[in-house]
């Protein structure tokens, strides 16, 4: 006599062969493509100098239909101020010696690499392009790519807090005040890291704390608050967001408009790319640019501490309610 067990078997055996390269073809998807297609796609880029000469320049750059957006600038010290901004990734200064560069390595190494490539390709043959990095990155990691490493660490933090919550049963007002200290702890672990130990940050250390702390928040509560709405399922939604679409979407290793549109912009609203673009500007900008990428993980952190708060009040009965009772039968007295 055949198994009752057989076909419930045999269906979720097949579930599994089959969902197995839909995630590895998602997976290739979101790390290989956005890094295969690299290039330049609105890339902030000033231009300084008097109009007349610097016309030319600004011609010249706009070749590359597309690549870059130039920003306009009097002099070298307005496209100093823009970069220290983050109003720009870097500054064609024209000069009477010819072009100067002016670039942030801080804000992203690749790009000040491939603003000297550009720059010196479309340079007048025989002229030297003097190279200034206004905002270097620090020595310890001169080409971000610690910095970068950071991120997947992040959202594995996050999504594991998140997810312990879940599954140890917290839920309401205590899941939320976990989840808040638990963040904590994580900025301050990873500022001890990254500041303290391994020199990759050179900012304030609390506010480094804080947005580290923050952006493992808004990770953790997303991901709590889906299974706190979606139950255990939840769980792995949270995380493929965060981690498998979160992380190659953050930019943090390059820059967001270096990746395929929209890939960077979806990148930079969710917590990953926010975190990052906020870590540093803090880190070595002094807070600019901030506002947006803090507004994000705030939103984030709040409505997935309201999504716990409010799937533990779904899960409890209404007011008034209880139990059923069970009537008893009369029992005669005598």
């Amino acid at each position: 006599m055949p198994s009752t067990t057989a076909s419930p078997q045999t269906g979720r055996m097949l579930t599994v062969v089959a969902l197995v390269p839909v995630l590895v073809a998602l997976a290739l998807w979101a790390f290989a493509w956005p890094a295969a297609r690299t290039a330049p796609r609105d890339l902030p880029l000033g231009v300084a100098g008097p109009a007349a000469a610097a016309a030319p320049v600004q011609r010249q750059l706009e070749q590359r239909e597309g690549a870059f957006d130039i920003h306009r600038y009097a002099d070298e010290a307005a496209a100093r101020a823009a970069i220290e901004d983050r109003s720009v990734y870097g500054a064609v200064v024209v000069t009477e010696r010819g072009p100067k560069l002016l670039t942030a390595s801080a804000a992203s190494p690749v790009v000040a690499q491939l603003l000297q490539q550009a720059v010196a390709e479309r340079a007048p043959e025989g002229a030297r392009v003097t190279a200034v990095d206004v905002v270097p990155a620090p020595r310890a990691d001169p080409r971000g790519s610690a910095l970068g490493s950071s991120v997947l660490p992040l959202a594995i933090a996050g999504v594991a807090a998140g997810s312990l919550v879940t599954l140890r049963g917290l839920r309401g007002a205590r899941a939320a005040a976990t989840l808040v200290l638990a963040a904590a702890l994580v900025g301050v672990v990873a500022a001890a890291l990254a500041h303290s130990w391994l020199g990759i940050l050179t900012g304030d250390w609390w506010t480094e704390a804080g947005v580290l702390g923050l952006t493992a928040l808004a990770i953790a509560s997303a991901v709590a608050g889906c299974a706190a709405l979606l139950g255990p399922a939840g769980i792995g939604a949270g995380a493929l967001l965060m981690v498998l679409l979160g992380n190659p979407f953050s930019g943090v290793t390059s820059a967001p408009q270096l990746l395929p549109e929209p890939v960077g912009f979806i990148g930079q609203l969710l917590p990953p790319g926010a975190g990052g673009s906020l870590l540093r500007s803090v880190a070595f900008f002094d807070g600019a640019a901030a506002t947006g990428p803090a507004v994000t993980l705030a939103v984030w952190a709040a409505l997935g501490l309201g999504a716990v708060l409010l799937g533990a009040r779904r899960g409890q009965p209404a007011p008034g309610t209880g139990a059923p009772t069970v009537a008893r039968d009369a029992v005669p007295v005598g």
